[in-house]
């Protein structure tokens, strides 16, 4: 049998948790920080969690992750 090829995009934007759960970065931390407030950029620094209703999507996507 060959091997199941992982989706590489999601690799990249994906990382699993140690119960399975997929952790992923949350959006508008990357540029034009001028117009967001201290706190609104303090929360994007941390990464969350993908919502339950997509998980089983995104696991697809990774095989072996």
């Amino acid at each position: 049998m060959p091997k199941m090829k992982s989706n590489r995009a999601a690799c990249k934007r994906f990382k699993l948790t140690g119960s399975g759960k997929i952790r992923r970065a949350k959006c508008g931390a990357q540029h034009m920080f001028i117009g967001k407030s201290r706190k609104r950029r303090r929360r994007l620094r941390d990464s969350a969690l993908v919502a339950p209703a997509m998980e089983k999507r995104v696991k697809l996507m990774l095989p072996y992750g």
